[in-house]
């Protein structure tokens, strides 16, 4: 068996590489299943006769709705271990998106889009989990890093597709090829194994987690606030700005669709740079200095002119934006308790999404006060500091030990 050294487990290379493979295109599947919406919101209003923010609250009911999914199959993962709740998610959510490219009117649009976000919240925290207990403590960084940059992956295939797949075959085609992800039910169900910490700390009735979870309450409203703040640095700086780039720079389709490969690139970049940054700095450090970068960029990325400067200032804001959320995986799986951490990591994760889910409208209504450069630079001013004070002053658990078996 090739079980190599510093193994977090009895897993083979092979097998932990699976792990971490599902867990990835999972997230990267599900992103691109949120964000083709973003690149079509007049779109989508013409075709269901509506106006744009009311294809906007959609996305918000999308974000709403993920900590249902988060708390429903966290604690099915728990109970019932990673591999088998983690199928059941990528079908759901696989066959749901479907389903909205035959949406007939915005009133099944809308219920779809929210039936989407159980999906969509279900996933992270299930692949998380698995991903960061099957790989050594030296490798969780790194690994953390390329597992958010699956979010941002999904972003910029949801760009290609916009560029290459809308033009000729229209919107409903953009959600049809959202069903390919199922087919990694299939992959998870021959080639990733169970988790050995899940099995060693397995609980034995669902009353057990919970009673885990009430008893770490004082942490998790903690773990919440930050992931509030989380949630508004990135959906503030990414949900809306192919919108922006379309009425503020009065770019094509074709080059908001270029800018948001380049800035997703750069957020792929940034999350596995700063994942590896937090495995030698500290996970807290990690994010701050993330944050620091994406603090500079403001003035260029909200008020710079020019298709250069504009595309430079996105790629170097999402460095910093996704660079300190490739950290997080990580970062909340080594703060959850043994026993939960099916359902912590995620819960935390989706729950902040419910209260930063009025990041769109809020920043849509700045905009008819102050102006679209505005309301998006002064909205992450806010949060960035925010965020690096409610960081910089909780604490870490770098390198705790998720089973016997880890080293």
């Amino acid at each position: 068996m090739d079980t190599a050294p510093g193994s977090a487990s009895g897993l083979t290379t092979s097998q932990r590489t699976h792990a971490v493979l599902a867990g990835y295109l999972g997230w990267t599947m599900d992103a691109f299943d949120f964000f083709v919406v973003v690149f079509m919101l007049g779109t989508l209003a013409e075709a269901f006769a509506v106006k744009k923010s009311e294809i906007v609250f959609t996305m918000t009911i999308t974000l709403a709705m993920r900590p249902v999914g988060a708390f429903l199959f966290g604690l099915l993962a728990d109970r019932f271990g990673r591999r088998v709740p983690f199928m059941a998610n990528v079908i759901y959510f696989s066959l749901i998106e479907v389903l909205c490219g035959f949406a007939p009117n915005y009133k099944v649009f809308l219920l779809l889009r929210a039936l989407y976000g159980i999906g969509m919240g279900g996933e992270w925290g299930i692949g998380a989990s698995l991903a960061m207990e099957s790989i050594p403590q030296r490798l969780r960084g790194m690994v953390s890093g390329v597992l958010q940059s699956g979010y941002s992956a999904g972003y910029l295939l949801a760009a290609l597709a916009y560029r290459f797949v809308f033009p000729g075959l229209g919107w409903r085609w953009m959600f049809w090829i959202g069903g390919i992800p199922a087919v990694l039910a299939l992959y998870i169900r021959w080639h990733v194994p169970e988790s050995d910490a899940w099995k060693e700390h397995a609980a034995n009735k669902v009353s057990d987690i919970m009673r885990v979870f009430a008893g770490y309450w004082k942490s998790f409203a903690y773990l919440l606030v930050m992931m509030t703040l989380f949630m508004f640095l990135s959906h503030g700086t990414q949900d809306l700005y192919p919108d922006f780039l379309k009425t503020e720079h009065n770019l094509s389709a074709a080059w908001v669709s270029y800018i948001a490969i380049i800035y997703n690139i750069g957020a792929i970049v940034g999350a596995i740079i700063f994942g590896l940054i937090s495995q030698r700095m500290g996970r807290r450090k990690g994010i701050v200095f993330a944050l620091f970068l994406s603090f500079l960029t403001i003035p260029a990325w909200a008020f710079g002119h020019g298709l250069v400067v504009v595309a430079a200032a996105a790629f170097l804001m999402q460095v910093g934006v996704q660079g300190a959320w490739g950290v997080v995986p990580v970062h909340l799986n080594e703060l959850a308790p043994d026993a939960a951490r099916g359902l912590v990591p995620g819960f935390a994760y989706q729950l902040g999404i419910l209260f930063a889910s009025g990041t769109n409208n809020i920043e849509y209504a700045l905009r008819d006060h102050f102006g679209y450069r505005w309301a998006l630079a002064g909205f992450e001013i806010f949060t960035i500091i925010s965020l690096a004070i409610v960081v910089w002053f909780g604490r870490e658990a770098h390198g705790k030990q998720f089973s016997k078996l880890s080293t």
